[in-house]
């Protein structure tokens, strides 16, 4: 699955005309950089910055520019986990106004705050969370603006909200649900396919938003509480704070965030902690995914681990920042089926679907999510000089590299054939292919009128062979399956074996003369 993007010669002139074109901005120029670098095979030197504009989806063929944001896009997020959106320059004075009257809004706000406006963070009413709330051990104050729930102060206090949270809150959630359609294409799933699971557009009757736009304060000078935090000096004598816990993971789909101030930093591939909103333009917001949208693919894009660290200095206000998360709709449940329909493996943890409402209530271990050798986020299409399958090979062939598992290997050639042979010819026939539940499909195989019967006669299929992707066959399958597409594979794989047994035994048995001395 860790496979670096595909971007062509042409796509690269493309991108330095689109991006160095009629308005010739600083941060334009940096993505052009950026692709030249990456086309140097090494992906992106640092974190990848998309116009919106460029992501809005159109009828018909895909263009140049679409493409290449994708692909900017995904390779961000596999890399950083987080990538930068920069929305049209007039959205600009939007948020910078967002986050002046939010600075006003908490300022004038009480030192301590009420016992009934503490928040609970394990309230099962986390589909209806609105209005102002207080956390004192994280130092963070919050008010979620939720549209068809009508904000009320616990204290029947009459005060105005921060201003223009409606057109934010529209101007964030269509922004992600682009994003989330860029990403679908990037891993070719059908067009909007999580539209199921999202609210309506706009809210019917009487409906509740389940996305949030959370107005936050961290750090404000003048409110008081039991806090739970550490403030430390950096080499350069500035104060830093930073929480007693490490980091969290949001279970959104996806998270946009616009801070005032620099202090929000993002875990990489590497293990490394990035700061991602240390130059951000007034008109640019970071974006990253959730635990929603590992889930619902299936494990493909994994969620971003995060934590804020403010500067102490010179603080009056506090950091604040506007943070929409795009949430799915409590009366659904998360699945793998589009990521199954596309053809992707699904592991054993994803198979059955997950109510909404449980998977929001409960918690979630997510040390395993990051400790992965390599990052296993997007299922990437390799490079057209095929330099990274090379790279993979000379790994494998390293000399402390001991030899795959047998069922491993199987799994391993399986998805190369049906990407190298499968997929080839149902490319060329027209055919989209979707495979069918294991279960179900034993039924199939034995019959001519079953659903999958005339894909599978189309293809060459081998018979008796179940019509479900390769990584879920069994290993008897698997090899029906290989023998089918490469004839020979068996023996060629047998030989090889052999071949290496004997090596293995012609260094063993002089060390073992040796010792017999």
């Amino acid at each position: 699955m860790a496979f670096l993007c595909a971007i062509t010669a042409s796509e690269t002139e493309q991108v330095e005309y689109l991006q160095n074109g009629k308005e010739g901005r600083h941060s334009e120029i940096k993505v052009a950089g950026r692709v030249r670098h990456f086309m140097a095979g090494s992906g992106l030197q640092s974190l990848g910055r998309v116009k919106l504009t460029d992501l809005v989806p159109s009828d018909g063929l895909p263009s140049d520019s679409y493409k290449i944001s994708v692909s900017i896009l995904s390779q961000s997020l596999a890399q950083f986990s987080a990538v930068i959106i920069q929305f049209p320059a007039s959205e600009g004075a939007l948020l910078r106004s967002g986050l002046e009257s939010a600075r006003l809004y908490f300022h004038q706000r009480e030192t301590y705050p009420p016992e009934d406006i503490i928040h609970n963070s394990e309230s099962r009413e986390w589909c209806k969370t609105s209005g102002y709330y207080a956390d004192p051990h994280l130092w963070q104050e919050t008010y979620d603006y939720r549209p068809g729930l009508t904000p009320s102060e616990p204290n029947n206090s009459i005060e105005l909200p921060p201003a223009g949270l409606a057109d934010i809150f529209a101007l964030f959630g269509k922004a992600a649900r682009d994003i989330l359609d860029a990403i679908s294409y990037h891993l070719n799933l059908r067009s909007s396919p999580f539209v199921e699971i999202l609210d309506n557009v706009p809210l019917r009757n009487r409906e509740i938003s389940s996305s949030v736009l959370s107005v936050c304060c961290h750090a404000r000078p003048s409110f008081q509480g039991p806090q739970h935090h550490n403030i430390t000096t950096q080499e350069d004598g500035q104060l830093i704070m930073y929480p007693d816990h490490d980091h969290q993971v949001d279970k959104s789909l996806l998270s946009l965030v616009k801070s005032d101030r620099a202090g929000l930093h993002v875990r990489d591939f590497q293990g490394r902690w990035i700061l991602v909103d240390g130059d951000l333009g007034p008109q640019e917001a970071v974006v990253y995914p959730g635990l929603a949208l590992y889930q619902a693919t299936a494990g493909y894009v994994n969620p971003a681990l995060h934590k804020t660290e403010i500067n102490m200095e010179a603080n009056m206000y506090g950091r604040c920042s506007l943070a929409f998360k795009l949430l799915p709709k409590s009366m659904t449940s998360l699945d793998c089926s589009e990521m199954r329909a596309a053809g992707f493996g699904i592991e054993a943890q994803f198979q059955l679907p997950v109510p909404v409402d449980d998977f929001m209530q409960r918690s979630h271990p997510i040390d395993h999510l990051f400790n992965r050798p390599s990052f296993q986020c997007f299922n990437f299409q390799p490079t057209h000089d095929g330099s990274m399958k090379t790279l993979m090979r000379r790994r494998k062939q390293t000399p402390k590299s001991k030899p795959l598992p047998p069922s491993k290997r199987l799994r391993l050639e399986a998805q190369r054939v049906l990407k190298e042979r499968v997929q080839d010819i149902a490319d060329k026939k027209g055919i989209k292919l979707r495979f069918c539940n294991l279960k179900e499909c034993e039924s199939h195989i034995h019959s001519v009128d079953s659903p999958c019967a005339n894909i599978r006669m189309e293809i060459g299929w081998p018979l008796g062979v179940p019509f479900v992707h390769p990584h879920d066959l069994p290993n008897k399958a698997k090899l029906g399956f290989l023998e089918a597409y490469e004839p020979g594979w068996t023996e060629a794989h047998l030989n090889s074996d052999r071949l290496v047994n004997t090596r293995l035994t012609l260094t063993v048995t002089p060390f073992a003369s040796f010792m017999s001395i």
